[in-house]
């Protein structure tokens, strides 16, 4: 044994032997735990001798890979002062590459004497070695050979938001030991589908090293989303056949091979250790008044984040931890993006949300994390939680507005129209401002935190029975409508109903200025029977069922992907407000009623007015040099049959229908009237083309 260093901070193995280095600002000593290859026997305990600032570290030649580890922490237990430490707590590493074992909700790992009558005001001698999961040495480096970013451009980006168990549990044609696994997410089947799909970015649900609340346990269910991070270093290990991190390495290396990105959901607001009465895992045991935001730096833990704790990111070591991990995401697992669940927690001063606050200008500077992809869900529960539309270049942005306008417009709420203007042309009113693009908007209808596209058009209200809080958990008001009759129906016309507005909502996010992001199983009509909080169920109601895929469906998203690659005026990075282009005085965006009159600002909020049309160009605003000819026209119908007076066109020119989702099967075709009509409860796509 030697000093070592103190950075960089985790156990990393340099050949000869594992450098260990932790942070403790609080704590009076730090004991180093090492364990025999099964994790389960401490073969020594080794006292911490050497501290640089507050970094505790060690240097033990002779161990390798696949050594198991923890710490214990010695310092004061006086929770009403923020201090939590108890020596008899088995720690994990913040900063493990791997985790081994699984938690058991044994009263042992509690800090405090549960049944005490001081609650957690009480202390606990039990040690918790036996009940808790092992830190893992790992050797990260891998043969990536000629991977490289595919780096897909914002105008051409089409995320994908999918969970890795979710996606791959009922696959067809995969392996056993590729089921709910990293590798059984990038193999061929499932790349064959996604490439088809016209898929440039898969957004994989938290797979951040986690943990199951035990009240979901109590309740015989999993945490199957996995917003409750353990450990922001690790892969979670049920996602591995072989419990080893090349298994994401590999995945990643195959998605890139096949020109798609990964983006990472991650969960840096807070950490499964959840409020005073939760356990002592890693975090709290390390140095609670430090990682943590306290009430008064005291006994009980800010909850902006509604799960019990609230990461303490204006700590300068706590930020580090983040930006470390973000890196490590980045440089050794080659991911490319991000998505932070929350993010508002990660900007809010104590005057509130900064927008250049630490966090989001050390991101900004980074000269890694500032060329990925970052997209914020721009609200928490805090004090000015909601903050969409605040976040600087480059973040996007979930957008909410987006997700219940659209779903508002298509389920007939009265004076909608205007709201879907607005969101057809990148909610420009909202994000146009500091030289932000029109891909800023992340334009959804559906994610994980909700109902499916297909429940949405089937039930009017939630079925969340299955999760055990009698039906209080989710939304109560989804903007859903069951067309008829609630749930599963028999009814052809039903069914034909639901379908059509299915491929409407579907055509109005592809066909929207934006980036537009898509549901797992919705482009083949999954359901999840009505549940909209499936945040427990790792089961058949929470996976994707594929064997009842819509292949209809499934075939009109892929003409609907492809269309959107073909114009490029369906998908620019510069707004457009009708203001007259440089080289033909013609405005960029034209919108029209369907007689082909202007409407006024009445006729847009009029209750009455339940379809538009809108004559879409290369914006004024776009380089001469990258300018399109491009001219696309839109037709939303929301009503009866209509007729449509089609735009005045130039000699030699026609309009040609190539998407109408009345008739989704049908093939181009050239309009040669001054007029057309639009079938109801429709969205029709017409281009301008040259004639012979």
């Amino acid at each position: 044994m030697s000093a070592g260093r103190s950075s960089p901070i985790g156990a990393t193995f340099d050949g000869e032997g594992v450098n260990f280095a932790v942070f403790s600002e609080h704590a009076a000593e730090v004991e180093l735990c090492l364990f025999d290859k099964s994790g389960r026997n401490e073969i020594a305990r080794i006292q911490l001798l050497e501290r640089d600032g507050d970094v505790w570290h060690i240097y033990i030649a002779g161990l390798t890979p696949g050594t198991c580890y923890g710490y214990r922490v010695h310092g004061p237990y006086a929770p009403e002062e923020g201090h939590r430490f108890n020596p008899n707590k088995l720690l994990l590493d913040p900063y493990a590459k791997r985790l081994m074992g699984k938690l058991d909700w044994n009263d042992a790992i509690m800090g405090y004497t549960i049944g005490a009558k001081a609650a957690d005001l009480s202390f606990d001698p039990r040690d918790s070695a036996d009940f808790v999961q092992r830190s893992v040495v790992v050797d990260p480096s891998f043969q990536w050979g000629a991977d490289a970013p595919p780096k897909a451009s914002l105008s051409d980006t089409l995320i994908y938001e999918a969970h890795v168990k979710g996606m791959t549990a009922e696959f067809p044609g995969l392996q056993a030991g590729e089921r709910g696994k990293f590798l059984g997410m990038a193999s061929e089947p499932v790349l064959d589908h996604l490439v088809k799909l016209g898929v440039t970015t898969v957004q994989l649900l938290p797979v951040h090293a986690f943990l199951d609340d035990k009240f979901l346990i109590d309740a015989g269910l999993k945490n199957f989303w996995g917003y409750q991070s353990i450990g922001f270093f690790a892969p979670e290990p049920r996602y591995m056949d072989q419990a080893g991190i090349w298994e994401f390495q590999a995945m990643v290396r195959r998605f890139h091979a096949a020109g798609i990105e990964v983006i990472l959901d991650v969960v840096y607001n807070h950490s499964g250790e959840g409020n005073h009465l939760g356990p002592t895992l890693s975090f709290r045991g390390l140095d609670n008044l430090s990682y943590y935001r306290l009430l008064n730096e005291g006994r009980y833990y800010i909850n902006d984040t509604g799960t019990g704790n609230t990461l303490n990111v204006r700590h300068p070591m706590v930020l580090r931890m983040i930006m470390d991990s973000l890196r490590y995401w980045v440089e050794v697992m080659h991911v490319d993006g991000f998505r932070f669940d929350l993010a508002t927690v990660l900007g809010r001063e104590i005057e509130g949300f900064n927008r250049k606050d630490g966090f989001l200008d050390a991101i900004s500077q980074d000269p890694v994390l500032s060329g990925v992809k970052l997209i914020a869900e721009p609200w928490d529960l805090g004090p000015g939680g909601y903050q969409l539309g605040n976040w600087p270049h480059p973040f996007l942005e979930y957008n909410d507005k987006y997700r219940d306008g659209i779903r508002k417009f298509w389920r007939g709420d009265a004076g909608m129209t205007a709201q879907l203007g607005k969101r057809l042309l990148g909610s420009a009113n909202t994000f146009d401002h500091s030289g932000r693009a029109a891909t800023s908007s992340i334009n959804f209808v559906t994610c994980h935190d909700g109902m499916t596209l297909r429940d949405l058009v089937s039930y009017n209200h939630k079925y969340n029975e299955d999760n055990g809080e009698d039906n209080r958990d989710g939304k109560d008001d989804n903007y859903s409508a069951n067309m008829g009759i609630e749930g599963p129906s028999a009814d052809p016309a039903i069914e034909a109903a639901r379908a059509q507005r299915q491929r409407n909502i579907l055509a109005t996010a592809l066909l929207s200025q934006g980036t537009p992001m898509l549901l797992s199983g919705d482009e083949i009509g999954n359901s999840q029977g009505g549940n909209n909080n499936t945040f427990g169920q790792d089961n058949p109601i929470g996976w994707v069922n594929w064997d009842h895929a819509d292949e209809d469906l499934l075939a009109f998203v892929q003409r609907l992907t492809k269309l959107r690659r073909d114009h490029k005026v369906l998908r620019q990075r510069r707004f457009l407000h009708a203001r007259p282009r440089h080289a033909d005085g013609k405005p960029d965006v034209f919108w029209r009623l369907p007689s082909g009159k202007v409407p006024t600002r009445e006729e847009w909020e009029s209750d009455e007015t339940k379809s538009i049309c809108v004559e879409v160009r290369t914006s004024s605003t776009t380089p001469y040099y990258s300018a399109s000819e491009d001219v696309v026209f839109l037709v939303v119908n929301n009503d009866a049959d209509i007729v449509v007076t089609m735009p005045p066109i130039a000699q030699g020119k026609a309009w040609e229908l190539v998407l109408d989702t009345s008739a989704p099967k049908d093939g181009p075709l050239c309009i040669t009237g001054p007029s057309t009509i639009i079938h109801a409860a429709s969205v029709c796509v017409f281009v301008l083309t040259s004639v012979t």
